[in-house]
């Protein structure tokens, strides 16, 4: 290993000297968020990056393994959505004075837990918004929001975000879902790093395809 130091998903801080980075697992407090080992992201804290998230709507946040967070990026939960089979979408409910019980929920437009994959690189600025699901291995393009599922191994861009391309091959995409490289142990994966990180994409699937 890396002088001489194991990777530690339990640690908060994964570059010495420098607080602006952390893994979220081992900072998170809200048990409706679950995140995987190694996912982190550039700030010192993850929980004021998810809103609109209250306990009553029962929804979920659920981060992979692996993932990279940039700088700005917005869970935007359940929570933010307004009764909308209303003459209204006011809340008056939420707020001090006005004489309404909360809706039921089947009169609110939830749209149950976000879920992200693993090995995802979301980035700067994106906004990712109730009930959404980013698949293995995908992109989410600088000021994207992401309002619809993303297929594995898939680049998206814009708003609202859309397909730019797969990032390769179907057949390589099913062999990385197939092989779950970030389910390996840390000995394993960091034996896997020439393989990880090469850009021979042939030679990859070829890698692949002897280990599965």
């Amino acid at each position: 290993m890396k002088n001489g130091k194991i990777p530690n998903p339990n640690a908060i801080h994964p570059i010495a000297g420098y607080d602006k980075e952390i893994y979220v697992k081992p900072t998170v407090e809200n048990p409706n968020i679950i995140v995987g080992d190694f996912t982190y992201i550039a700030d010192s804290d993850f929980e004021r990056h998810v809103t609109h998230f209250y306990e009553w709507n029962g929804d979920k946040l659920i981060i992979g393994k692996f993932c990279q967070i940039a700088a700005g990026v917005e869970f935007v939960m359940n929570g933010a959505n307004h009764q909308m089979n209303a003459v209204s979408t006011f809340p008056f409910y939420t707020l001090e004075g006005w004489d309404m019980e909360p809706p039921a929920l089947s009169d609110l437009p939830l749209k149950g837990d976000t879920v992200i994959g693993n090995d995802v690189w979301i980035g700067q600025n994106a906004v990712i918004l109730p009930g959404v699901h980013i698949g293995d291995g995908a992109i989410i393009g600088a000021n994207s929001v992401v309002g619809s599922d993303i297929e594995p191994y898939t680049i998206v861009v814009g708003n609202p975000a859309k397909v730019l391309r797969k990032r390769f091959d179907d057949e390589l995409i099913e062999l990385l879902l197939r092989f779950k490289w970030w389910n390996k142990s840390i000995e394993e994966i960091n034996d896997l790093i020439p393989i990880l990180t090469s850009s021979d994409l042939e030679k990859v699937e070829q890698e692949l395809r002897a280990k599965i």
